[in-house]
């Protein structure tokens, strides 16, 4: 009877273990993502006292993003201030955002566009110039973008 025991837990054993492979079909059963892609159109020049639209196109699966659960654009200055804090964007049609801006002195910016559609959020930053760069900020330009510090602390 011993003889039997050890083969016969083995035979248990193997077919226990058959029981627990993976589907093929395994990772269609998680949840795929939709990433939300963001592309924002900034003017090429800017005055100082012109008044300037700010773009975004948002599309998720290649598809615009017309109905997002938001899209707020924010407008910082290269030396942290903020001439215009987060601003809910006006919706154009065919997955299209814009704002409106002006601004009052020259130097270096930066356009954040926070958006998010079903589960997904991103916010990009860009870059722009408005008139001439005092010597600083032509030096943090050459250096590049500072590293992402995190949250800005705003929630939606």
């Amino acid at each position: 009877m011993k003889k039997l025991y050890g083969p016969l837990v083995a035979a248990v054993a193997i077919l226990l273990l058959s029981a627990c492979s993976v589907r093929g079909d395994a990772a269609d059963l998680y949840k795929q993502e939709a990433p939300l892609q963001i592309v924002a159109e900034l003017p090429e020049e800017i005055t100082p006292g012109e008044t300037v639209r700010f773009q975004a196109e948002l599309t998720q699966n290649g598809e615009p993003v017309n109905e997002a659960n938001f899209v707020h654009f924010e407008v910082r200055k290269q030396n942290g201030s903020i001439p215009y804090p987060m601003k809910e964007a006006q919706a154009l049609g065919d997955g299209v955002y814009e704002m409106e801006a002006s601004f009052k002195s020259n130097g270096l910016y930066f356009l954040e566009v926070h958006a998010g559609s079903g589960e997904s959020i991103s916010n990009p930053h860009y870059q722009f110039i408005v008139g001439d760069l005092s010597e600083s900020e032509l030096d943090s330009l050459k250096e590049g973008p500072e590293p992402d510090s995190g949250s800005s602390g705003h929630h939606h």
